[in-house]
Protein backbone atom coordinates (compact mmCIF):
# COMPACT_ATOMS: atom_id res chain seq x y z
CA UNK A 1 0.00 0.00 0.00
CA UNK A 2 1.33 3.56 -1.04
CA UNK A 3 -1.18 5.93 0.18
CA UNK A 4 0.59 8.89 1.74
CA UNK A 5 -2.62 10.68 3.28
CA UNK A 6 -6.10 9.62 4.13
CA UNK A 7 -7.15 12.87 2.01
CA UNK A 8 -5.48 10.29 -0.72
CA UNK A 9 -7.42 8.16 0.00
CA UNK A 10 -11.46 10.23 0.49
CA UNK A 11 -10.80 11.86 -3.03
CA UNK A 12 -10.29 8.56 -4.88
CA UNK A 13 -13.20 7.21 -2.95
CA UNK A 14 -15.29 10.38 -4.23
CA UNK A 15 -13.90 10.47 -7.58
CA UNK A 16 -14.54 6.97 -8.83
CA UNK A 17 -17.91 6.35 -6.41
CA UNK A 18 -15.76 3.64 -4.12
CA UNK A 19 -16.31 2.35 -0.62
CA UNK A 20 -13.42 3.36 1.77
CA UNK A 21 -12.00 -0.67 2.22
CA UNK A 22 -12.65 -1.40 -1.69
CA UNK A 23 -9.86 1.61 -2.64
CA UNK A 24 -7.58 -0.41 -0.17
CA UNK A 25 -8.16 -3.53 -2.14
CA UNK A 26 -7.31 -2.51 -5.30
CA UNK A 27 -3.95 -0.83 -4.01
CA UNK A 28 -3.13 -3.82 -2.88
CA UNK A 29 -3.87 -5.86 -5.73
CA UNK A 30 -1.49 -3.54 -7.12
CA UNK A 31 1.06 -3.22 -4.87
CA UNK A 32 1.36 -6.84 -4.46
CA UNK A 33 0.89 -8.12 -7.96
CA UNK A 34 -2.10 -10.29 -7.28
CA UNK A 35 -6.09 -10.38 -7.89
CA UNK A 36 -8.53 -9.78 -5.41
CA UNK A 37 -9.48 -12.69 -5.12
CA UNK A 38 -5.91 -13.78 -3.70
CA UNK A 39 -6.28 -10.57 -1.63
CA UNK A 40 -9.54 -10.84 -0.20
CA UNK A 41 -8.32 -14.44 0.74
CA UNK A 42 -5.64 -13.53 2.74
CA UNK A 43 -7.48 -11.01 4.58
CA UNK A 44 -10.21 -13.73 5.26
CA UNK A 45 -7.17 -15.92 7.00
CA UNK A 46 -6.15 -13.47 9.51
CA UNK A 47 -9.45 -12.69 10.39
CA UNK A 48 -10.37 -16.55 11.01
CA UNK A 49 -6.61 -16.11 12.80
CA UNK A 50 -8.61 -13.91 14.95
CA UNK A 51 -11.10 -16.07 15.74
CA UNK A 52 -8.87 -18.73 16.63
CA UNK A 53 -7.28 -16.48 18.88
CA UNK A 54 -10.16 -15.29 20.88
CA UNK A 55 -11.45 -18.72 20.90
CA UNK A 56 -8.58 -20.43 22.74
CA UNK A 57 -7.53 -18.14 25.46
CA UNK A 58 -7.02 -19.67 28.69
CA UNK A 59 -8.14 -18.07 31.84
CA UNK A 60 -5.27 -20.41 33.78
CA UNK A 61 -2.42 -19.52 32.25
CA UNK A 62 0.11 -16.76 33.40
CA UNK A 63 2.73 -15.63 31.87
CA UNK A 64 6.22 -16.34 33.14
CA UNK A 65 6.44 -13.35 35.11
CA UNK A 66 3.17 -13.95 36.23
CA UNK A 67 2.18 -10.25 35.96
CA UNK A 68 -0.27 -11.54 33.43
CA UNK A 69 -3.36 -14.08 33.37
CA UNK A 70 -6.45 -14.10 34.34
CA UNK A 71 -8.35 -10.95 34.22
CA UNK A 72 -10.11 -11.86 31.16
CA UNK A 73 -11.93 -14.76 32.83
CA UNK A 74 -12.73 -12.38 36.08
CA UNK A 75 -14.14 -9.43 33.34
CA UNK A 76 -16.28 -12.48 31.54
CA UNK A 77 -17.55 -13.91 34.22
CA UNK A 78 -18.57 -10.35 35.43
CA UNK A 79 -20.20 -9.54 32.38
CA UNK A 80 -21.96 -12.80 32.64
CA UNK A 81 -23.41 -11.63 35.81
CA UNK A 82 -25.32 -9.18 33.65
CA UNK A 83 -24.94 -6.09 36.19
CA UNK A 84 -21.99 -3.95 34.10
CA UNK A 85 -21.94 -0.34 33.91
CA UNK A 86 -20.86 -0.11 30.81
CA UNK A 87 -23.51 -2.94 29.11
CA UNK A 88 -23.46 -6.29 27.78
CA UNK A 89 -21.59 -5.43 24.15
CA UNK A 90 -18.80 -3.04 26.39
CA UNK A 91 -18.69 -5.95 28.68
CA UNK A 92 -18.10 -7.93 26.00
CA UNK A 93 -15.45 -5.71 24.50
CA UNK A 94 -13.27 -5.14 27.58
CA UNK A 95 -13.10 -9.04 27.89
CA UNK A 96 -12.00 -9.37 24.67
CA UNK A 97 -9.47 -7.14 24.64
CA UNK A 98 -8.08 -8.01 28.71
CA UNK A 99 -7.89 -12.33 27.07
CA UNK A 100 -6.18 -11.11 23.68
CA UNK A 101 -3.21 -9.07 25.40
CA UNK A 102 -2.83 -11.78 27.91
CA UNK A 103 -2.57 -14.48 25.28
CA UNK A 104 0.12 -12.48 23.58
CA UNK A 105 1.74 -12.10 26.80
CA UNK A 106 1.37 -16.12 27.59
CA UNK A 107 2.77 -16.19 24.01
CA UNK A 108 0.22 -17.47 21.89
CA UNK A 109 -0.86 -17.12 18.38
CA UNK A 110 -2.29 -13.49 17.93
CA UNK A 111 -2.85 -11.16 15.11
CA UNK A 112 -0.81 -8.50 15.00
CA UNK A 113 -2.72 -5.64 14.76
CA UNK A 114 -0.77 -2.99 13.81
CA UNK A 115 1.77 -4.83 16.50
CA UNK A 116 1.95 -7.55 18.95
CA UNK A 117 1.11 -5.09 21.86
CA UNK A 118 -1.68 -3.65 20.62
CA UNK A 119 -3.22 -6.67 19.49
CA UNK A 120 -6.44 -6.94 21.74
CA UNK A 121 -7.96 -3.54 20.27
CA UNK A 122 -9.04 -4.42 16.38
CA UNK A 123 -10.75 -8.00 17.39
CA UNK A 124 -12.00 -6.87 20.72
CA UNK A 125 -14.74 -5.00 19.13
CA UNK A 126 -14.73 -6.96 15.83
CA UNK A 127 -15.22 -10.49 17.90
CA UNK A 128 -17.93 -9.92 19.73
CA UNK A 129 -20.05 -7.77 17.01
CA UNK A 130 -19.67 -10.70 14.58
CA UNK A 131 -20.62 -13.37 17.33
CA UNK A 132 -24.02 -11.77 17.76
CA UNK A 133 -24.39 -11.56 14.20
CA UNK A 134 -24.51 -8.05 13.38
CA UNK A 135 -21.93 -8.81 10.25
CA UNK A 136 -21.04 -11.56 8.46
CA UNK A 137 -17.53 -12.77 7.97
CA UNK A 138 -17.91 -10.59 4.39
CA UNK A 139 -18.16 -7.67 5.83
CA UNK A 140 -15.76 -8.09 8.21
CA UNK A 141 -13.28 -8.88 6.01
CA UNK A 142 -13.95 -5.16 4.37
CA UNK A 143 -13.61 -4.00 7.61
CA UNK A 144 -10.63 -5.18 7.82
CA UNK A 145 -9.20 -3.78 4.94
CA UNK A 146 -10.26 -0.19 6.44
CA UNK A 147 -8.28 -0.67 9.64
CA UNK A 148 -5.73 -1.76 7.25
CA UNK A 149 -5.65 1.11 5.40
CA UNK A 150 -5.91 4.25 8.41
CA UNK A 151 -2.93 1.98 9.91
CA UNK A 152 -0.80 2.03 6.81
CA UNK A 153 -1.45 5.90 6.44
CA UNK A 154 -0.21 6.64 9.98
CA UNK A 155 2.62 3.97 9.81
CA UNK A 156 4.50 6.21 6.44
CA UNK A 157 3.51 9.67 8.23
CA UNK A 158 4.00 8.77 11.90
CA UNK A 159 5.11 5.80 13.19
CA UNK A 160 3.43 2.07 14.72
CA UNK A 161 6.32 1.89 16.96
CA UNK A 162 6.04 2.20 20.99
CA UNK A 163 10.01 1.96 20.44
CA UNK A 164 9.87 5.55 18.05
CA UNK A 165 6.54 7.04 18.87
CA UNK A 166 5.31 5.64 22.43
CA UNK A 167 2.53 4.03 23.22
CA UNK A 168 0.30 6.55 21.37
CA UNK A 169 1.70 4.92 18.31
CA UNK A 170 0.72 1.57 19.28
CA UNK A 171 -2.51 1.63 21.01
CA UNK A 172 -3.48 5.06 19.51
CA UNK A 173 -3.09 3.43 15.84
CA UNK A 174 -4.65 0.15 16.81
CA UNK A 175 -7.66 2.16 18.10
CA UNK A 176 -8.01 4.92 15.20
CA UNK A 177 -7.73 1.47 12.51
CA UNK A 178 -10.84 -0.09 14.95
CA UNK A 179 -12.56 2.92 15.12
CA UNK A 180 -12.91 3.15 11.10
CA UNK A 181 -13.35 -0.58 10.65
CA UNK A 182 -16.47 -0.04 13.03
CA UNK A 183 -18.40 2.68 11.37
CA UNK A 184 -17.88 1.00 8.37
CA UNK A 185 -19.52 -2.08 9.67
CA UNK A 186 -22.45 0.31 10.87
CA UNK A 187 -22.94 1.95 7.37
CA UNK A 188 -20.66 4.97 7.83
CA UNK A 189 -19.15 6.93 4.63
CA UNK A 190 -15.23 7.35 3.71
CA UNK A 191 -15.88 10.71 5.64
CA UNK A 192 -17.56 9.02 8.48
CA UNK A 193 -14.00 6.40 8.82
CA UNK A 194 -11.61 9.71 8.60
CA UNK A 195 -12.90 11.18 11.28
CA UNK A 196 -13.15 8.17 13.32
CA UNK A 197 -9.91 7.18 13.06
CA UNK A 198 -8.66 11.04 13.92
CA UNK A 199 -10.90 11.63 17.06
CA UNK A 200 -9.81 8.22 18.01
CA UNK A 201 -6.32 9.07 18.06
CA UNK A 202 -6.77 12.63 19.34
CA UNK A 203 -7.56 11.02 22.46
CA UNK A 204 -4.93 8.93 22.95
CA UNK A 205 -2.28 12.01 21.91
CA UNK A 206 0.80 11.86 23.95
CA UNK A 207 0.31 8.33 25.43
CA UNK A 208 3.97 7.12 26.35
CA UNK A 209 5.33 3.35 26.60
CA UNK A 210 6.62 2.25 29.65
CA UNK A 211 6.40 -1.63 30.26
CA UNK A 212 7.36 -2.45 33.10
CA UNK A 213 10.02 -5.13 33.69
CA UNK A 214 10.49 -4.30 29.79
CA UNK A 215 7.69 -6.68 29.22
CA UNK A 216 4.47 -6.13 27.22
CA UNK A 217 2.33 -7.08 30.38
CA UNK A 218 1.55 -4.29 32.44
CA UNK A 219 0.54 -1.75 31.18
CA UNK A 220 -0.27 -2.75 28.30
CA UNK A 221 -2.62 -5.28 28.48
CA UNK A 222 -5.08 -2.73 29.97
CA UNK A 223 -4.34 -0.21 27.86
CA UNK A 224 -5.13 -2.50 24.98
CA UNK A 225 -9.12 -1.91 26.63
CA UNK A 226 -8.71 1.78 26.56
CA UNK A 227 -7.96 1.19 23.02
CA UNK A 228 -11.07 -0.62 22.72
CA UNK A 229 -13.87 1.64 24.22
CA UNK A 230 -12.31 4.88 22.98
CA UNK A 231 -12.42 3.24 19.03
CA UNK A 232 -16.08 2.29 20.40
CA UNK A 233 -16.69 6.37 21.24
CA UNK A 234 -15.08 7.61 18.17
CA UNK A 235 -16.77 5.75 15.70
CA UNK A 236 -20.33 6.44 17.55
CA UNK A 237 -19.26 10.54 17.37
CA UNK A 238 -18.47 10.11 13.58
CA UNK A 239 -21.72 8.26 13.02
CA UNK A 240 -23.15 10.97 14.89
CA UNK A 241 -21.89 13.31 12.48
CA UNK A 242 -19.53 14.78 14.53
CA UNK A 243 -15.82 15.77 12.59
CA UNK A 244 -12.50 16.02 14.15
CA UNK A 245 -11.56 19.75 13.61
CA UNK A 246 -8.45 18.89 13.32
CA UNK A 247 -8.11 16.93 10.02
CA UNK A 248 -7.18 13.32 10.34
CA UNK A 249 -3.64 13.80 8.67
CA UNK A 250 -2.61 16.54 10.96
CA UNK A 251 -3.55 14.49 13.44
CA UNK A 252 -1.40 11.62 12.55
CA UNK A 253 1.34 14.56 12.06
CA UNK A 254 0.76 15.59 15.38
CA UNK A 255 1.52 12.47 16.83
CA UNK A 256 4.58 12.05 14.71
CA UNK A 257 5.57 15.61 16.43
CA UNK A 258 4.33 14.35 20.05
CA UNK A 259 6.78 10.73 19.78
CA UNK A 260 9.80 12.72 18.58
CA UNK A 261 9.55 14.87 21.33
CA UNK A 262 9.32 12.01 23.94
CA UNK A 263 12.40 11.52 25.93
CA UNK A 264 13.92 7.67 25.31
CA UNK A 265 12.79 6.59 28.88
CA UNK A 266 9.25 6.46 27.57
CA UNK A 267 9.78 4.57 24.60
CA UNK A 268 9.58 1.50 25.48
CA UNK A 269 13.02 1.07 27.60
CA UNK A 270 11.12 0.21 30.98
CA UNK A 271 12.38 3.24 32.57
CA UNK A 272 10.37 5.79 32.92
CA UNK A 273 6.69 6.32 33.65
CA UNK A 274 5.24 3.41 35.58
CA UNK A 275 8.18 0.94 35.28
CA UNK A 276 10.15 3.61 37.18
CA UNK A 277 7.68 4.18 39.76
CA UNK A 278 9.12 1.83 43.04
CA UNK A 279 6.40 -0.82 42.24
CA UNK A 280 7.53 -0.69 38.50
CA UNK A 281 11.31 -1.08 40.23
CA UNK A 282 10.65 -3.48 42.59
CA UNK A 283 9.10 -5.79 39.98
CA UNK A 284 11.81 -5.46 37.71
CA UNK A 285 14.32 -6.37 40.59
CA UNK A 286 12.14 -9.47 41.67
CA UNK A 287 12.05 -11.17 38.24
CA UNK A 288 15.49 -10.04 36.96
CA UNK A 289 14.97 -8.21 34.50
Amino acid sequence: MAFGSLDEVLGICKEEGLPFWKVILRDDTNERNVSEEESLRQMEELWDAMLLAASLYDEKEQSNSRLVGGAGGKMQAYVEKGDTLSGPFMGKVIAGALQMGESNACMKRIVAAPTAGACGVLPAVLVPYFMEKKADARQITEALYVAAGIGQVIALRASIAGASGGCQAEIGTASAMAAGAMVHLKGGSAWQIAQASAMALKNLLGLVCDPVAGLVEVPCVKRNVVGAVNALAAADMALAGIESRIPPDQVFDAMKEIGDRMTSDLKETGQGGLAGTPAGREIAERIGR
